[in-house]
């Protein structure tokens, strides 16, 4: 395993899975989400637990790339945003089991599944552009 590039590779996919979920779920879905306000913490509450949001992200993050660099020989971003878009669909299947225990809107679900293939589909696919396998050296 290519330590630096790994490294590099889980910084990048950290910032913009990071980005990509304050903008999607924090911003854009923010009035859905209220539709069932008693499901959510408070603002005040939800400052307190902010450390195990990034938590959350750094793992997620750090897996994706660790399950690219351990699993995916033959690289490049096309391969990562396979390797994505199938992570994507374990997310999912875990956000149909939430709709089934929780009281959640047929409209939260659909944005968490569209939320999860795009955030992780560009996430493999900047993984891949990092972490991609060196050039094989052809000789003349």
């Amino acid at each position: 395993m290519n330590w630096k590039k790994f490294f590099f590779a889980f910084i990048a996919a950290f910032v913009f899975i990071f980005v990509f979920g304050f903008l999607w779920y924090g911003k854009l879905m923010h009035d859905i989400h209220n539709e069932v306000p008693t499901l959510w913490r408070t603002e005040a509450e939800f400052g307190s637990h902010f450390h195990w949001l990034i938590l959350g992200h750094v793992v997620m993050a750090f897996f994706l790339t660790l399950l690219y660099a351990r699993f995916v020989p033959a690289g490049g971003v096309a391969a990562g945003v396979g390797l994505g878009i199938l992570v994507a669909f374990l997310f999912i299947g875990n956000n149909l089991i939430a709709f089934a225990v929780h009281p959640l809107t047929t409209k939260i679900l659909c944005g968490w599944f569209v939320g999860d293939l795009l955030e992780f589909g560009i996430a493999g696919a900047i993984i891949g552009a990092i972490y991609k396998p060196a050039q094989a050296q052809t000789i003349p």
